[in-house]
């Protein structure tokens, strides 16, 4: 069961429309999409590895452009687009604190937010709705998913190959290799988490405070 999917994906990341999807992956989940471009970025830079940095220049570039959506409906459609949509995508209840770390951050928090699991169209339309300089944003976005997608296209183009035969052979041990670090990432990040706790305070009040704000009135 696990090889016929793993085949099948690998089939279909490396089909010839396979770089349409990859574009439209990153640009809709950089503003309302919930899935992330991550996943097909990596089976797709697995299956042909000459070709991962043209893979990973093209996540980048459209994740940025749906980024740019993603502020346009901050700046212009937050109440009736921008509110609804974080409502569907359970992400209204961070927006407070993400809001906080904006006033405090400003292009920073795009930056640093672009290369880490937080959910980007919370960034992008944050930043339009906090009215970031376009310039500023952009370029944030930019330089915050090259540097994870790019990384991703230059090893994968460097060691694709030899990775991929250690897959194609060891498949079940790579699967429980890949589950044992996902656990053992999370519980890093759970262990992390306790030294930013001074950081989450700082934005605790004021979310509190900006969360009943957003509430609808009576």
């Amino acid at each position: 069961m696990l090889r016929r999917l793993y085949d099948w994906t690998m089939e279909k990341a490396a089909h010839r429309h396979a770089q349409w999807w990859l574009a439209g992956f990153s640009f809709v989940e950089s503003s309302f999409f919930p899935i992330p471009p991550h996943p097909l970025l990596g089976l797709m830079c697995l299956a042909e590895p000459k070709k991962a940095v043209r893979y990973a220049a093209i996540t980048t570039i459209f994740s940025v452009l749906g980024g740019i959506f993603g502020y346009l409906i901050g700046y212009f459609l937050y109440d009736t687009v921008g509110v609804p949509m974080l409502n569907a995508l359970g992400l209204m209840e961070s927006f407070p604190k993400v809001r906080c770390y904006f006033q405090a951050n400003g292009e920073w928090a795009v930056l640093l937010g672009a290369m880490t699991p937080i959910p980007f169209k919370l960034l992008t339309i944050m930043a339009g709705f906090m009215e970031m300089s376009p310039v500023r944003f952009i370029v944030s976005a930019l330089v915050g998913r090259g540097a994870i997608f790019m990384t991703v296209g230059v090893l994968f183009r460097l060691f694709g190959a030899p990775i991929k035969a250690v897959i194609d052979k060891h498949l079940g041990k790579v699967t429980i290799l890949f589950g044992v670090l996902l656990v053992g990432g999370f519980a890093v990040l759970a262990l992390l988490g306790g030294g930013a706790k001074k950081s989450n305070e700082q934005c605790a009040a004021p979310a509190e405070t900006a969360a009943v704000s957003l509430l609808p009135s009576a």
